[in-house]
C-alpha cells in the first residue's frame, strides 16, 4: 500500500519505499516541494496520465568524478574540438530536446508538460544546471538537472543528436564543474560505461549531509 502525500511538504521515512523505490504518490511540482524532495535524496518519475510518483531506491546509481571512465576514442575524439560547450545558455532548449527525442525501447516520454515546466521554473529559482553541446551554432547534445549547491549535482536527463554528444556534456560536468558526486538515480549501462556505479540509498543520503 503506498503513502499518498497531500499539501504538506513532507514524505514518509526512506524505509517505507516498496521493492521498486516507490516511496510515495500525490503532492505537487512546486519549487519547494521538488527542492525539498531532492535535498533528501528523492525524486519524481511518472507517466502522463498518472499521478506523481515520488522514488527513494534502495540502490542508488552515482559517479564519483575521480572513477570517470573516458575511452581511448573517446579521448582522441574530444581533443578535435569541433564543438562548444556551455552552462544555462539554453536550459528550455536542452529540456525540450531531452523531452522530445526518440529514444530507443521507449514508448513517450516521462517530462511530461507539467514535469518540463516544473523544471523551467526551478531553473529560474536557480537550483537547476543545464550543460549545452553546440555544433556550427546548432544544439547536439546536452543534459539538466539539480544543483544541491552542496557538491552533489542529481542529473535529470540527457540527450544527443550526434555522436558523442552527450557524452561530451557528462564529461564537462564531471570534470569542469567541480562536483564531488553526480547522482544518476538509478542503474543504466550508458552511465556504468562511463564509471558511475550502484551504491546503497544509506550511504547516498550520508554523502546529501555532507559526509
Amino acid at each position: 500500500m503506498y503513502y499518498w502525500i497531500g499539501d504538506k511538504i513532507e514524505f514518509p521515512p526512506h524505509h517505507h519505499a516498496s521493492k521498486d523505490g516507490v516511496l510515495a504518490l500525490g503532492g505537487d511540482l512546486s519549487i519547494e516541494r521538488l527542492r525539498y524532495a531532492y535535498q533528501n535524496g528523492i525524486f519524481p518519475w511518472f507517466n502522463e496520465g498518472e499521478p506523481i510518483v515520488w522514488y527513494s531506491p534502495e540502490e542508488r546509481m552515482v559517479l564519483y568524478p575521480d572513477e570517470l571512465k573516458i575511452s581511448k576514442s573517446m579521448r582522441q575524439f574530444l581533443k578535435k574540438k569541433d564543438f562548444k560547450v556551455t552552462v544555462n545558455q539554453d536550459f528550455e532548449g536542452v529540456i525540450s530536446q531531452c523531452k522530445n527525442i526518440l529514444r530507443k525501447d521507449q514508448e513517450g516520454t516521462w517530462i511530461t508538460d507539467d514535469m518540463k515546466q516544473a523544471y523551467v521554473n526551478l531553473f529560474h529559482a536557480g537550483d537547476v544546471k543545464s550543460i549545452e553541446v553546440w555544433k556550427a551554432d546548432k544544439l547536439v547534445g546536452g543534459l539538466y538537472g539539480v544543483d544541491l549547491k552542496n557538491g552533489v549535482f542529481c542529473g535529470e536527463s540527457m540527450f544527443s543528436k550526434a555522436s558523442n554528444m552527450s557524452k561530451v556534456a557528462f564529461i564537462y560536468l564531471v570534470k569542469e564543474l567541480g562536483y564531488r558526486l553526480i547522482d544518476c538515480q538509478v542503474y543504466n549501462d550508458h552511465l556504468a560505461s562511463l564509471g558511475a556505479r550502484e551504491i546503497t540509498r544509506e550511504q547516498f543520503l550520508k554523502h546529501l549531509k555532507g559526509a
